[in-house]
């Protein structure tokens, strides 16, 4: 495993004995809403939220390197009900979403409610930032926010974690999603932050070699350890993309849907979490030993 030194973080708390990161997210919001809306009728209400939430951190955390939960809905009852396991690392989301722009995620910003030195001493190791990159939006605003969040966390002795996100211009410009990705780590990716959170460029389909291009590009660009995630990658090719951002400097994964989302529409949701998830984020920790041990 890569040891800490006096100028790098120690980022032990959410690595593998090999060194990777094998990370869970369970801090969608309103998207997590509306994947359970697309599999029933009528309303789902927020503790239909809680309760997978909850369900998804006690059964998949022995498994994983760390766990992603966000305030709205989770982390309270996850710390009270002692819901992650030994030796997983916990992470409280701290940004805010705002519907906006035609999108469920338009806006963000630092959530205030997320105090720092509180979720520390709940048994937090890091916090996590969502970014929105559009390209007609000025850097200044994004860069400002991702450097104060980073000296927040250093202040807390909190790991920082950002989530550069590539999105579509408000003035309704053709853009390109892909470049978006690449843009936002050339922007964000030398700012500070502990631990860089990137799109699988392609969305992991088309040719291989043209995603290690991409992934080497976001290598360069990314001043420090970096890891996918997997909103977007078709559950079958995740594991593939994983292994082709390693194989261009990449050390892991922090994703939800890739592990969880098709469990939503199962007659016992939690027993297909026990047959089905695990069985897939076991898989992605094998990809991401083996591929971090080669080196």
């Amino acid at each position: 495993m890569p040891q800490a030194t006096p100028s790098t973080p120690d980022l032990s708390a959410l690595r593998r004995p090999s060194g990777a990161f094998a990370m869970l997210a369970v801090d969608q919001r309103e998207a997590l809403r509306a994947m359970f809306a697309d599999h029933q009728d009528g309303p789902v209400g927020d503790e239909r939220l809680t309760a997978f939430k909850l369900a998804a951190t006690r059964i998949l955390t022995p498994y994983a390197s760390g766990v992603l939960v966000d305030r709205q809905f989770a982390f309270d009852r996850v710390v009270e009900e002692q819901a992650v396991a030994p030796g997983c690392g916990l992470i409280a989301a701290a940004d805010r979403f705002t519907s906006a722009h035609g999108e469920l995620v338009g806006e963000v910003d630092v959530d205030p409610d997320v105090v720092p030195e509180v979720v520390r001493k709940q048994g937090a190791v890091a916090l996590k930032l969502l970014v929105l990159f559009r390209p007609d939006i000025a850097s200044a605003e994004r860069i400002e926010m991702v450097e104060a969040f980073v000296d927040r966390c250093r202040q807390a002795n909190l790991l920082s974690i950002i989530e550069p996100v590539s999105r579509k211009p408000l003035d309704g410009s053709p853009w390109d999603w892909d470049e978006g990705v690449l843009a936002a780590a050339a922007e964000l990716g030398s700012r500070g932050a502990d631990l860089y959170k990137a799109e699988v460029p392609m969305r992991g389909q088309g040719d291989p070699a043209e995603i290690r291009r991409r992934c080497a590009r976001l290598n360069e660009s990314i001043d420090g350890p970096w890891v996918v995630l997997s909103s977007g990658v078709p559950q079958d090719v995740f594991p593939e993309a994983v292994r082709l951002a390693c194989r261009e400097g990449a050390s892991g994964f922090l994703a939800g849907r890739a592990v969880w989302a098709s469990c939503l529409g199962a007659p016992d949701v939690e027993a297909d979490l026990v047959e089905r998830a695990t069985a897939r984020l076991r898989h992605l920790c094998d990809v991401v030993d083996a591929e971090i041990e080669e080196r």
